[in-house]
């Protein structure tokens, strides 16, 4: 399961998932950026990091050779 691609395709996830719900705290309030608070929306983003990397190693044992759920048909 922890090969190569399976990391690659999970990192993938964990930093798009940590750059959109980052994107969704910043703007949930729209307010400016001096009156954010950083933290929240760091604990926040983070929070939403983990549980997508533990999603993708749930997923591993389910799919093919990525960090999805599904059999991927990858043509060759």
């Amino acid at each position: 399961m922890f090969t190569k691609t399976f990391l690659k395709d999970t990192l993938e996830r964990a930093v798009k998932t940590f750059a959109q719900s980052m994107a969704a705290v910043l703007t949930a309030g729209v307010t400016g950026v001096l009156d954010v608070d950083w933290m929240n929306a760091l604990s926040v983003s983070l929070l939403a990091t983990l549980v997508s990397v533990l999603t993708s190693v749930g997923s591993g044992y389910v799919g093919d050779d990525s960090a999805s759920a599904v059999k991927l048909n990858k043509e060759e």
